[in-house]
C-alpha cells in the first residue's frame, strides 16, 4: 500500500506538471498578459510533442544504437520507464540493461519529476546519477543534466513513457526524444493520459526503431 500511494503521489506530480504546461498556469498568464515572456515558455512554445524515436522499452537502446545516433548521455525517465510506479524492483531484463549500459562509454542519468527517495536508493544502488524534481516539460532538469555533464544537447538523449513531459521537455532542449511504451498503467489516470498521447504516437508511428532501416 504504501509504494501505491507513492506511486499515485508521483503520478500527480506529472499530471501537475503536465497541466501546468498545457494551461501555462495563472500567474504565467498574468505576465504574458503584461508582456513578461519567461525562458521556460519561450522554450516550450517553441517545442514539440513528436517523439524523435519511438520504441518498446529502454532495453531497445543498446549502446550500438545510441552510437548510431551520437548519442554520449542518456537521460532517463524513472517511474513507468524504468520501473512501474508500485514497485522499486526491475525486471530482470531491465537489470541486465541496466548492468550492460555501466560497462559501455555511454553515460545514463536518471532525471525524474519525482521527489520521493526511492528514486535516489534506486539509483545509488546502480551507481546512476539522478536529477528529482526535474518538473518536466519544463528545462530546468534537463539543463542541469546538460551542465552537469557538459555534452551538447545534439548528443544527448532523453527517454521516457510520457510525451508531454519527457518528449516535450526534451524537444523544448533540443535534446533528443526517445518515447517508450508505459510499463504498466496501472490505473484509471494513467490510461486516460495514454488516450490522449495516442494521436501524437500514431503520427510518429515511423519512428519506431523496429521502421527504421538499419545498414
Amino acid at each position: 500500500m504504501a509504494i501505491e500511494l507513492q506511486g499515485f503521489d508521483d503520478l500527480k506530480n506529472d499530471l501537475t506538471n503536465m497541466a501546468y504546461a498545457l494551461d501555462q498556469g495563472p500567474g504565467v498568464n498574468r505576465a504574458l498578459k503584461a508582456g513578461a515572456v519567461p525562458i521556460e515558455q519561450q522554450m516550450l512554445h517553441n517545442a514539440s510533442t513528436d517523439p524523435k524515436i519511438i520504441t518498446d522499452a529502454v532495453t531497445d537502446l543498446t549502446p550500438e544504437f545510441l552510437h548510431s545516433r551520437d548519442i554520449r548521455l542518456l537521460m532517463m525517465d524513472f517511474d513507468n520507464t524504468i520501473v512501474p510506479y508500485t514497485t522499486n524492483i526491475p525486471t530482470e531484463a531491465v537489470d541486465t540493461w541496466l548492468k550492460m549500459m555501466a560497462a559501455s562509454d555511454i553515460q545514463l542519468c536518471v532525471v525524474s519529476n519525482s521527489k520521493r527517495d526511492r528514486v535516489k536508493k534506486f539509483c545509488a544502488a546502480y551507481g546512476i546519477d539522478c536529477i528529482t524534481h526535474a518538473k518536466k516539460p519544463f528545462p530546468k532538469g534537463i539543463r542541469q543534466c546538460l551542465a552537469k555533464y557538459g555534452i551538447p544537447a545534439e548528443n544527448c538523449a532523453l527517454v521516457g513513457d510520457q510525451i508531454y513531459t519527457d518528449t516535450l521537455g526534451a524537444n523544448g532542449c533540443n535534446v533528443q526524444s526517445i518515447l517508450v511504451t508505459a510499463i504498466d498503467n496501472h490505473n484509471f489516470w494513467l490510461k486516460a493520459r495514454h488516450v490522449l498521447e495516442k494521436p501524437f504516437i500514431f503520427a510518429a508511428r515511423k519512428r519506431r526503431v523496429s521502421n527504421e532501416k538499419h545498414g
